[in-house]
């Protein structure tokens, strides 16, 4: 019999020697990374580089081939893992919005709380209104999403994520659906919770958020983790030469 998996060191996140292929498509090669505790993590990189596929593969919404993936001191890949505990714990916001149209704000936000935590509805109800308030939406509860902007529309799935109390927030290119003037608002959430110490790893392609939200950027190209360090590493003195050619297209 094998031996059962033995936690790391403390991270919030870490996964080890993650793979994952479609078919004969390699999409992640042998991922090694931690996501510290209070940490902003920015995952940069050319589209088809794996970075989406990674932070599905943290929320186990893609099942990796092989590796392992810890949550704290739960392995989340182990064969009896609770998978829709883990879920609960991270937090995910999508490039787009998955809001129910027929729902108002407020039961957007509240809907995870009753159904899957058991709260009462009106301790919910304050929780949303918390989470609302703290994206800047304080107003807003009554409203249905097509009332909203895209950009108002993603803070409230943003606030919806929040209300779980997540130990970690992914954000899968949660600007990239947006119109350009609209993707500033969002981003001033997600630096406020990168500023208060929120755990979060972000595929991204706004570097100059990566540049100065980040901790940590992660450079991923052709499934591989190419490079990581300090956003000044990362953008001023890049080392991997097809992360340099990356930067001069989209700088």
């Amino acid at each position: 019999m094998s031996a059962a998996p033995q936690a790391p060191t403390a991270a919030a996140l870490r996964v080890t020697a993650l793979s994952k292929s479609y078919g004969g498509n390699t999409v992640l090669r042998d991922i090694t990374i931690d996501i510290r505790r209070g940490e902003t993590l920015c995952l940069i990189g050319p589209s088809g580089s794996g970075k989406s596929t990674l932070l599905k593969c943290l929320n186990l919404l893609e099942a990796p081939d092989s590796g392992e993936i810890w949550l704290g001191e739960t392995c989340l890949t182990a064969p009896r893992a609770d998978v829709d505990a883990a879920r609960a714990r991270i937090g995910m916001v999508f490039q787009h919005f998955n809001l129910f149209p027929h729902l108002s704000v407020e039961r957007n936000v509240t809907l995870a709380l009753t159904s899957v935590k058991g709260m009462g509805r009106e301790q919910a109800r304050q929780t949303a209104l918390r989470r609302l308030d703290a994206v800047g939406l304080a107003g807003f509860a009554d409203r249905r999403p097509a009332q909203l902007s895209g950009g108002q529309q993603q803070r409230v799935a943003i606030a919806r994520a929040l209300a779980m109390e997540p130990e970690v927030m992914l954000f899968d290119e949660a600007t990239s659906a947006l119109d350009p003037e609209l993707v500033k608002d969002v981003l001033a959430v997600m630096r406020d919770l990168a500023s208060g110490g929120m755990t979060m790893a972000v595929v991204t392609h706004e570097m100059g958020f990566a540049r100065e939200a980040a901790d940590r950027v992660a450079f991923m190209c052709d499934g591989h983790l190419a490079e990581i360090d300090t956003p000044d590493r990362i953008f001023e003195s890049a080392d991997h030469p097809r992360l340099r050619q990356f930067l001069s297209q989209v700088l």
